[in-house]
């Protein structure tokens, strides 16, 4: 798998606000963490809920920042988003886990 290949497609596909195209990265059981909303979102159904919320929703765009390929099958990627919210510009995290090359988990969360 060609993980910065891979990040790169994905972050087109959220940047582009398309929501099927995104969901095509993630396995159709796949969970999402963000402790910073307070929630796990699971599966398809879940994983589109969370990115029409808070990234749709707020105009968030996501720029790649760093990439630390951690592992055959685990990424580090630290982020920036801006976008139609009180900060209007603030750093994440995505730590992925990949498994039949998509996400099989992440863990997104904000830095303060």
């Amino acid at each position: 798998m060609d993980i910065p290949a891979f990040i790169n497609d994905w972050l087109v596909a959220s940047n582009a606000y398309d929501t099927k195209k995104y969901l095509t990265f993630y396995l159709p059981n796949a969970v999402l963490d963000d402790p910073s909303v307070g929630r796990k979102f699971e599966g398809h159904k879940g994983i589109q809920h969370y990115f029409e919320n808070y990234f749709i929703d707020y105009n968030t765009q996501t720029k790649l920042v760093y990439l630390e390929i951690t592992g055959d099958d685990r990424a580090l990627l630290e982020v920036e988003f801006t976008g139609e919210f009180p900060e209007g510009k603030i750093g994440g995290i995505f730590d992925f886990t990949f498994k039949n090359n998509k996400i099989s988990a992440a863990k997104a969360d904000l830095i303060h």
